[in-house]
């Protein structure tokens, strides 16, 4: 069985990320300080986790998440964070107060890398919702506001979100990628 390092300090992310994979992969996690470059959220992931494998000295895996939303060009994008803390969730939901579309995408990066000098390869995995006022709590930032099916992200049972999710969708391509590569890796 594969062991890699997810390179995070979310324990969010770690249990779900292993709810995802199941038996596929064993995780351990490590909390490094990454550099967060300015670029798209394809750039960020590949450039997060060429530098995790050059300090973990092996094969490690990163996750980016952003929320792109359609009306301000896909604003905030892998910056979501960033605006969460600014200006909450309640302040996310306003800045698309002038415009009718509300649609959004939830977007989650995977990147892997087998160790130190090897391209990193990304498994990307979206999910279609809409900006609402926030309904439930939640352990990630912006999800009381992402609705997809008529719940948002926050309202949603675990093992629902999980089966559906933007990280699901990216983890799902890296477990296939995985099965497929199996002995090569």
């Amino acid at each position: 069985m594969l062991t890699l390092t997810l390179v995070t300090g979310n324990r969010h992310k770690i249990s779900e990320l292993n709810a995802i994979l199941g038996s596929s992969v064993i995780l351990n996690a490590t909390d490094l300080d990454l550099p967060e470059i300015q670029g798209t959220v394809e750039e960020i992931t590949r450039e997060k986790c060429r530098v995790a494998a050059e300090k973990i000295a092996g094969p490690v895996l990163v996750e980016d998440s952003a929320l792109e939303m359609h009306a301000l060009n896909r604003l905030p994008g892998p910056y979501v964070k960033a605006f969460v803390e600014s200006v909450g969730n309640e302040g996310l939901y306003k800045m698309l107060a002038a415009f009718e579309d509300k649609t959004a995408e939830a977007v989650c990066t995977i990147g892997y890398s087998p160790g130190p000098e090897a391209e990193p390869i990304l498994f990307q995995g979206r999910l279609v919702g809409k900006i609402v006022p926030a309904r439930g709590a939640s352990s990630f930032g912006w999800e009381p506001i992402f609705e997809h099916g008529g719940e948002t992200l926050a309202e949603m049972d675990v093992n629902k979100k999980n089966g559906l999710s933007h990280r699901f969708n990216a983890a799902q391509k890296l477990s296939e990628w995985l099965k497929q590569n199996e002995g090569t890796v």
